[in-house]
């Protein structure tokens, strides 16, 4: 086969791939429905990507920038297109920024024909993820992410210790960014920060995730919230614990806001990950709760356990075991996309409804801590259908 013809049939692979209709099916709680195919790959990136497309240069057609994975996207709806801020994941481990954007939210998915450009800061990112994307009542469209730097007080040696914070960037069309100064919070080490859509009190407000190194929460205690003056120099003096990490729940080693709440007539939906150890290593799952309309800090309900963990092949890929999620997107209809990636590799979607996910979070037993009562909620619930029979 010559160049000419391998890249024909490159092409036209790509192109099924794209063009591929996504179905949806249950996931037999009632909860949410998932779809049969995962929205993103590392095969959905453009062929320009990777291949050197000169038979000159390239006799052998072979991949010049190798992509490896495509995960942990922020979304927004704009200009009536379902858009994900996706990290794109090279094989030399250097994450950046692309946009993706959908007609209907499920399939279809294609990435715009450059990745971000993003702006530095006077340090240099080591490496960019994960950014929570929200439309602020200030009228701009926020970017926050996880900027790593290397510790430059790590001993000699030592290629691995690194300094996580927030970094901030703003957009009025997901092409030219600004980049402002890092967040600044009393915590040593920051991620997972995500902006609140509203003024608070004519303030900024942060969910924040406290940290003491780059990996281990330390005695950072859980999700995080906090207020400041300004995004041009955004910092908060005082954090404030809104969810805390708890022993033998799913969320005992740690847990983190995923994207930006969504604005109910009863109260503001969270979508959050948390993290227990096993004996194969960290377990990442989802999970829901509700605060309160004028008092952000109040949890007002919150079921027990996880709401989305990762199934059949969702639980393998690069990091194993792993269901995360910075991105959703509620629709004037009350329908909900929620996009999560699965095992640091792939993007996935399950779609829910608002009335479905306040009824969940309303109606779900709360954690009694111990055995003894998932026990009686258990029975409790057996001797109420009793009743019906």
């Amino acid at each position: 086969m010559d160049f000419k013809e391998k890249l024909t049939k490159i092409k036209n692979v790509k192109e099924e791939l794209l063009k591929r209709k996504n179905s949806p099916f249950s996931a037999g709680n009632g909860i949410y429905e998932k779809f049969a195919y995962p929205i993103l790959t590392s095969e959905h990136v453009p062929v320009e990507w990777e291949y050197d497309l000169n038979p000159a240069k390239n006799p052998f057609l072979m991949k010049r920038n190798i992509i490896n994975a495509t995960f942990n996207s922020g979304a927004i709806k704009f200009q009536n297109k379902y858009l994900l801020c996706v990290r794109v994941e090279g094989a030399d481990r250097k994450s950046f920024f692309a946009m993706a954007e959908s007609p209907n939210g499920v399939d279809n998915f294609r990435f715009w024909e450059y990745p971000v450009t993003m702006p530095e800061t006077e340090i240099p990112d080591g490496n960019i993820y994960d950014m929570r994307l929200v439309e602020h009542q200030d009228g701009w469209i926020y970017g926050l992410f996880c900027t790593e730097r290397k510790d430059p007080n790590a001993k000699h040696g030592d290629e691995s210790s690194a300094i996580a914070q927030c970094g901030i960037a703003r957009t009025k069309d997901f092409i030219k960014w600004e980049r402002l100064p890092d967040l600044k919070t009393p915590s040593p080490q920051q991620r997972n920060a995500v902006l609140h859509p509203e003024f608070v009190n004519g303030k900024y407000a942060f969910y924040t995730r406290p940290q003491d190194g780059f990996i281990e929460a330390g005695t950072g205690g859980g999700i995080g919230f906090g207020f400041c003056d300004s995004m041009s120099n955004a910092i908060i003096d005082k954090e404030y614990i809104l969810d805390e990490k708890k022993y033998h729940t799913v969320y005992e080693v740690k847990n983190g806001q995923g994207p930006t709440p969504i604005k109910t007539s009863e109260g503001w939906l969270h979508l959050a990950h948390g993290v227990r150890n096993t004996a194969a290593g960290l377990r990442y799952v989802l999970y829901m709760f509700i605060t309160d309309l004028q008092d952000l800090t109040k949890v007002t309900y919150k079921p027990a356990g996880y709401f989305l963990a990762p199934d059949g092949d969702e639980r393998v890929g690069d990091v194993s075991n792993v269901a995360f999620s910075n991105g959703w997107i509620s629709d004037e209809d009350g329908k909900v996309f929620i996009y999560y990636a699965s095992s640091d590799t792939r993007m996935h979607v399950a779609t829910s409804t608002i009335p479905k996910l306040l009824d969940y979070c309303k109606n779900s037993p709360s954690d009694g801590l111990n055995p003894a009562s998932s026990v009686e909620r258990i029975k409790q619930l057996i001797d109420a259908n009793k009743k019906l029979s």
